[in-house]
């Protein structure tokens, strides 16, 4: 989201050994992901889910700074959805 600060927009939550980690990335400055997938992966995390709001394109870049080291995915929604999801950076 706009605005949004990965040092400081962070929600984790642990139970039983697992470990979820949320960090909100400004997203008009969407290459700060690339260094908190590297930060993640420090901190053994063994997998990276990236928001809607990245395209595929995203994927390839932080699994290639990562040395395809840890599986990295992504949340896609449908072209139905293109306008409210532009909307709701607004």
């Amino acid at each position: 989201m706009p605005g949004f600060d990965p040092k400081t927009n962070i929600s984790t939550m642990e139970k039983e050994g697992f470990r979820f980690k949320a960090v909100g990335i400004d997203m008009n400055h969407k290459e700060q992901a690339i260094e908190v997938a590297r930060q993640l992966h420090r901190e053994g995390y063994q997998m990276i889910e990236l928001c809607g709001g990245f395209a595929p394109n995203w994927i390839s870049k932080i699994e290639e700074a990562l040395g395809n080291s840890i599986p990295v995915g992504g949340v896609f929604y449908g072209p139905e959805f293109r306008k409210s999801l532009v909307n709701l950076s607004l």
